[in-house]
């Protein structure tokens, strides 16, 4: 591919936050604070299913590849972010941004698929119970997983490629705290409709139809539990799919208003927030949402504190201090 000129800017200026300089350092600690949080607590869940042999099921794999993914994510765009909030210089080289887009797509387009794989999961073992091993094999599971890796990285490359296409010879300002595609796109002096068809088309494979593959599976499942003659069972797993959802709903429903209903967005200040609450947010609710109310998970973590002799008075008061870190990070 050739790009349609040779591209005169050799680098862009992120804005950054829409926020005043007097509260530069408060955002900067509390971002700082939401991005450590969410580096240690999925390198947390990373552990413990990596040392208890009891985690090592379905559910638990996905959900290892998800905390990795939530990291790598996270880290596309916080460090930067924060590096750019205690400095004057704003600037991203021109193969800095083109890499950033790369990898924002290629761990966004996983973390898209590794969601659907996890409520394909749940699906299986509330609906079809008897036969969840059987369903849930071990190539099963590597596949789902393969397929996420390759799918995203073929998407990624293939946004980035068209991306690379076009030369920029105007203003390079990004009204934005990372190289955003779409902002990326509006700043082109070239044709940009086949990107925003790539845009289209590939946004329907990644995100439209893993969405509705969720929204599918979850209500499979709530119409299970709601044949199920225990209320205290229906309310508990009512409680945990809710709780699912509305992190499914958060991430979806954030990219699919941001990047397919472009219309509808009059301010670039509403865009960085909305992309503050799928790119900062959720990677660090996701741990919090799947598994640190987790009673398999705090079951796992008691036998790592006997194991390494800890103190036995955390060990003999797991669940308090489990709720205390939940409410610490809270």
């Amino acid at each position: 591919m050739k790009r349609d000129n040779q591209s005169s800017l050799s680098e862009f200026l992120l804005l950054g936050l829409p926020i005043c300089p007097e509260q530069q350092g408060i955002y900067y600690a509390l971002f700082l604070g939401i991005y450590l949080t969410t580096v240690l607590e999925n390198l947390f869940i990373i552990l413990l299913i990596r040392l208890d042999s009891r985690l090592h099921t379905p559910m638990y794999f996905f959900l290892s590849h998800l905390a990795l993914t939530d990291i790598s994510f996270s880290s596309v765009t916080a460090p930067k972010m924060l590096m750019n909030m205690q400095m004057q210089n704003q600037s991203i080289s021109y193969a800095g941004c083109i890499s950033q887009v790369y990898f924002f797509l290629f761990f966004g387009g996983i973390d898209s698929f590794l969601l659907t794989s996890m409520a394909y999961d749940r699906y299986v073992a509330i609906c079809y119970p008897l036969h969840y091993t059987t369903i849930m094999s071990r190539s099963l599971c590597f596949l789902l997983v393969i397929m996420s890796w390759v799918l995203s990285f073929a998407s990624a490359l293939l946004h980035t490629l068209l991306l690379a296409c076009l030369s920029f010879c105007g203003d390079n300002t990004i009204p934005h705290f990372f190289c955003d595609l779409s902002a990326l796109l509006k700043l082109s002096s070239s044709d940009t409709s086949t990107n925003k068809l790539a845009i289209l088309i590939v946004g329907v494979m990644v995100i439209t139809l893993p969405f509705i593959c969720i929204l599918v599976s979850y209500g499979c499942i709530g119409s299970t539990i709601l044949r199920v003659p225990s209320t205290k069972g229906i309310c508990k797993a009512l409680s945990t799919c809710g709780s699912h959802l509305s992190v499914v709903s958060l991430y979806y429903g954030a990219i699919i208003g941001l990047y397919f209903f472009p219309s509808f967005r009059n301010s670039n200040d509403k865009d960085v927030i909305v992309a503050i609450l799928y790119t900062v947010v959720t990677p660090m609710l996701n741990p919090f949402i799947y598994s640190l109310r987790n009673r398999d998970m705090k079951g796992a973590l008691g036998n790592i504190l006997k194991r390494r002799t800890f103190s036995p008075y955390c060990a003999l008061n797991l669940d308090r201090c489990c709720d205390l870190f939940c409410l610490i990070r809270c």
